[in-house]
């Protein structure tokens, strides 16, 4: 039996849509995230025994068109056709997949993610040609829906699946998450598979990369955070040490124009001997001394496992500091605090790892005088490369909960979470400070973080004498020039 795993076309015309990033959109840096919860869930239907086929259209970028055609001349009778999807291009990728439950009648069509996750039967209403919903992680529900799809067995017995039965909506029993990660295939392989790694862009990494992931779910209880409070819960389930070496390994032997494994698990450096023991096996393997390597890795982590970190390749952390105001930290659940950031940040610039640091305006508190308290915050921590985005209230998330209770979310309509041409769009509009005047801050915030003279000159520097981050910050600064110098 045939299986089809389409990551959906949408605003090719304006560039390519970063549909499994932490915010789907256009982004103005030229950040493209690989489809990796898509990937992974073809990697285990294709290690069931079933045949493949996968597209990215965002990654060239192909349109409806484009990506109609590419499928049509597979020449194949598909009967399951599974969609990822986000928040943003919801409504586009319903509309895309009952086109193709017109090329394919017989199909049956399903979609995987976090938006129809977390509002299932409001996304079944959308289109009667959607056929079902995988709520939650997909991976074994798409495996065991092709399975009793090629059997003829009851889709009843389909763990995670909600469908159409005639007229009625049938809710399953949930599928519990993964525990054995290190069951799953690998991220790199289904890459070399069916991708091409120049065709993604991550600022903070050297070109090209490759993003994996050594686990999922994260132990943290951020109230903005939309994986874990829709997808992979909050245990954090881990590969072990070995396995993921090995894939680092693959890379390298694999892959020899890739010059960076970005790690894209929420969290990874949560447990510090696990940490330090993939450190060791890279070390040991002489891998360090043949691909760099970044990861996501909260203020907690010591000076100890930064050194270790360093010396086995690692080259940059990116920490979520989002705000300057304990205050505002304490409503968002950050579970941090203003000391421990900075000591995180003084520790990492002597252990020599840079550091891309995130900032967010909008939420619960938010004032202008925090906003500000923010940019000097981040000013003053003065990290290799820093973001500034406004509050994304994602469905299936406490702050969108909140934002709608307390009225600052009035406007349902999805397609507004992105702005025509596919960038950030702000939809929070708080009693003090509206949704413009926080896209405003962040383009000022921005100017001033990176037209400071002081961090101009510490970049021609580092781009003089690092062939590596030459290349990322000429295609880093290419991707954001048009925001930082554009009139008003």
């Amino acid at each position: 039996m045939n299986v089809l795993f389409i990551n959906p076309p949408f605003k090719a015309e304006y560039g390519k849509f970063s549909r499994e990033a932490r915010s789907a959109m256009i982004t103005n840096s030229g950040v493209v995230y690989y489809p990796l919860w898509l990937l992974y869930a073809a990697g285990v239907t294709q290690d069931a025994g079933f045949e493949v086929d996968f597209l990215d259209a965002p990654s060239k970028p192909m349109n409806k068109e484009q990506s109609l055609e590419w499928i049509k001349n597979k020449n194949k009778a598909y009967r399951l056709i599974v969609l990822d999807t986000s928040t943003p291009s919801i409504y586009n990728d319903v509309d895309f997949g009952a086109s193709l439950k017109d090329v394919f009648p017989d199909a049956f069509v399903l979609l995987m993610g976090t938006h129809p996750t977390a509002l299932p039967y409001d996304t079944l209403s959308l289109n009667s040609k959607i056929d079902g919903i995988a709520k939650g992680e997909a991976d074994y529900i798409v495996r065991d829906l092709a399975k009793a799809l090629n059997d003829n067995a009851p889709l009843s017995e389909v763990k995670g699946l909600i469908y159409r039965n005639g007229d009625e909506v049938v809710t399953n029993e949930p599928m519990p998450l993964i525990t054995d990660i290190d069951s799953l295939p690998w991220a790199s392989k289904l890459i070399k598979q069916f991708l091409e790694p120049e065709d993604y862009f991550f600022a903070a990494a050297s070109y090209p990369e490759i993003q994996i992931f050594t686990g999922r779910g994260c132990p943290a209880r951020c109230y903005f955070c939309v994986f874990p409070q829709t997808i992979h819960g909050h245990k954090y389930r881990v590969r072990s040490s070995k396995d993921v070496v090995d894939e680092f390994e693959y890379i390298v032997n694999n892959f020899p124009k890739v010059k960076e494994v970005v790690i894209e698990d929420d969290t990874f450096t949560i447990n510090k001997e696990r940490t330090q023991e993939i450190c060791r096996l890279l070390i040991d393997r002489g891998i360090n001394k043949k691909i760099k390597w970044l990861c996501n890795a909260r203020v907690n982590l010591d000076y100890e496992t930064m050194v270790l970190m360093k010396k086995s390749g690692c080259s940059l952390i990116i920490p979520g500091i989002e705000s300057g105001s304990q205050e505002l930290l304490n409503n968002m659940r950050k579970g941090t605090k203003i000391s421990q950031i900075e000591d995180y940040v003084k520790n990492a610039k002597k252990a020599g790892l840079l550091i891309h640091a995130c900032y967010m305006v909008g939420n619960k508190g938010e004032t202008r005088e925090t906003m500000e308290q923010t940019l000097k915050f981040a000013i003053k921590l003065d990290t290799d490369t820093a973001q500034f985005y406004t509050l994304h209230p994602y469905p299936g998330t406490e702050a969108y909960n909140w934002a709608v209770e307390a009225g600052y979310l009035k406007n349902d309509n999805f397609e507004n979470w992105i702005k025509e041409d596919g960038t950030h769009n702000c939809v929070i509009n708080l009693d003090n400070i509206s949704a413009s005047e926080l896209v405003e801050f962040c383009d000022y915030a921005r100017k001033k973080y990176y037209l400071r003279p002081k961090y101009i000159f510490r970049k021609g520097i580092q781009s003089l004498t690092n062939k590596d981050e030459f290349v990322r910050n000429v295609k880093g600064f290419l991707n954001i020039a048009p925001k930082l110098f554009r009139k008003g």
